[in-house]
């Protein structure tokens, strides 16, 4: 997962500031991925064509996707992060698909693939955040696993701002889970540093 400035991340991969995720290797510019649509907020879509690179090291190769999305999920993180938020205060997923602009059996997907790796996304943000803020107290049970979930991310997301800034929350979400947070679970959230 990388930023969402071609420029910036082409530069970043030019100079070999970007690591290979498989052997943490120094990668390389290697063409293209497809081109591909990201759904934003009220359905206005983006085409988008993902860089790809190559790892000078292992050489395999890996396409950058930008942290204003998630891997195999078309619609943008922070409008998904908007529909999880929502479901937490308690609205149903008709209501937060008819807020959002999006169909509702698409909500019902993300809220259910989300409630199915409620824990080890608990787990993992759970990490990032004690990582991020070593100050910080244990993180206990809630309101049940979703709205754990949510704090968990929360609190990394808060943790992260106080450590490296001010900037949107989600994006940096999708960033800390490698993009696979919503992804089925033979995709493993990466290790937190």
């Amino acid at each position: 997962m990388v930023g969402t400035d071609p420029e910036v991340v082409e530069s970043d991969l030019v100079g070999g500031l970007l690591a290979c995720p498989s052997c943490q290797g120094v990668l390389g510019p290697w063409a293209h991925g497809r081109w591909r649509a990201l759904r934003r907020r009220g359905g206005k879509e983006d085409s988008v064509r993902p860089r790809r690179s190559i790892c000078r090291g292992c050489r395999k190769t890996h396409v950058l996707l930008g942290n204003d999305g998630l891997v195999r999920r078309r619609d943008e993180v922070a409008v998904i992060g908007e529909a999880i938020e929502a479901k937490v205060a308690g609205d149903g997923h008709r209501r937060i698909a008819a807020r959002l602009g999006v169909p509702d059996w698409m909500v019902r997907r993300w809220l259910r693939r989300f409630a199915e790796r409620a824990a080890a996304i608990r787990e993992h943000f759970t990490r990032w955040a004690h990582a991020l803020d070593v100050s910080l107290g244990p993180l206990g049970p809630g309101r049940g696993a979703f709205a754990d979930a949510v704090e968990a991310i929360g609190a990394a997301a808060r943790a992260a701002v106080l450590r490296l800034g001010p900037g949107p929350a989600w994006p940096w979400v999708s960033s800390a889970s490698g993009g696979v947070l919503l992804c089925n679970t033979k995709c493993p959230l990466p290790p937190v540093p």
